[in-house]
């Protein structure tokens, strides 16, 4: 794909309507995707990263009981009177922070769970024919350049699709998409076939997909015949496979930490280190940290 033919990538889809099962009862009334890391919902880190990489238009694919996820990036006039009566302005700055751009956010609704696939092909309507960037906020990312900006960066180079891959464990690839490698070079893998939760010793590889994409618009020709892959779910990467040979494919294994927050023990983690990371919490945690590991067990 010629740079003169690259069409930017704008826009930017969060699928977030799952259900979160995993961490029942917290999320029987409200979405996994609020579930805090420190003091930010899991969704906000993943609009941040998007925005920082220059996207500018925001499509939310939500489900049932997700009114929580559109109010959190929406004006809250009685607690920023609040804020602002009683003079807490670094408080309502933060809340500030939080509002999206006028006339460049859009909810759609998955009315039924049929796997991310089927999440994305809800957006259709709103990609305009685009390449979009898709963010997973269950898998989220601390690094010194975002991930999306630093897949952005390598988009503008390579074009096609691209995907965000880290190495797991060969043990571990049945809980990830795997990549059939090609051409390597330096942080970029050419992809020439992508397996669905392989076990370990039909895994082509050890390099996953993680939840991060740049997709061209003809991935929606391959999502809208809504063919059922594993679990029964119309699989996002089964549509990517079928991209593979018809346009540029590349992995980029990107620089920074992946947690998987989806998990309990990846969401405990990935607080840990996100406070870690902060001068205002570090010493004041590893203490904490240090007292709670040479406590008894109750």
């Amino acid at each position: 794909m010629s740079s003169e033919n690259r069409k930017p990538v704008k826009k930017a889809i969060f699928p977030v309507g799952g259900l979160g099962t995993r961490f029942l009862p917290a999320t029987k009334a409200m979405p996994k995707e609020m579930l805090p890391v420190v003091d930010k919902p899991l969704i906000q880190y993943a609009v941040e990263e998007a925005l920082a990489a220059g996207i500018e238009e925001l499509i939310f694919v939500t489900g049932r009981g997700k009114a929580a996820i559109e109010d959190h990036f929406d004006r809250s006039y009685e607690l920023e009177s609040t804020l602002k009566d009683k003079g807490k302005t670094a408080l309502l700055k933060m809340v500030d922070e939080t509002l999206l751009p006028a006339g460049k956010v859009f909810f759609t609704r998955q009315q039924v769970p049929m796997g991310l696939g089927h999440a994305v092909l809800c957006a259709q309507a709103m990609a305009l024919n685009e390449p979009v960037a898709i963010l997973l906020a269950d898998d989220l990312i601390l690094s010194s350049t975002p991930c999306l900006a630093q897949m952005i960066e390598s988009y503008n180079v390579v074009g096609g699709n691209l995907i965000a891959s880290m190495e797991v464990p060969r043990d571990h690839t049945s809980r990830y998409g795997i990549i059939s490698p090609g051409e390597i070079k330096q942080n970029l893998t050419e992809v020439t076939g992508l397996i669905e939760k392989p076990s370990p010793e039909k895994a082509p590889s050890t390099q996953a997909v993680i939840g991060r994409y740049i997709l061209q618009p003809e991935i929606f020709d391959h999502l809208i015949a809504q063919e059922a892959g594993a679990g029964g779910e119309i699989q996002l990467t089964d549509a990517m496979a079928k991209l593979i040979g018809q346009q540029p494919f590349h992995a980029l294994k990107f620089e920074g930490r992946r947690f998987d927050c989806g998990d309990k023990v990846g969401f405990l983690e990935a607080n840990l280190a996100f406070a870690l990371n902060r001068d205002d919490m570090r010493e004041a945690l590893k203490t904490k940290i240090g007292e709670l590991l040479l406590a008894p067990q109750i």
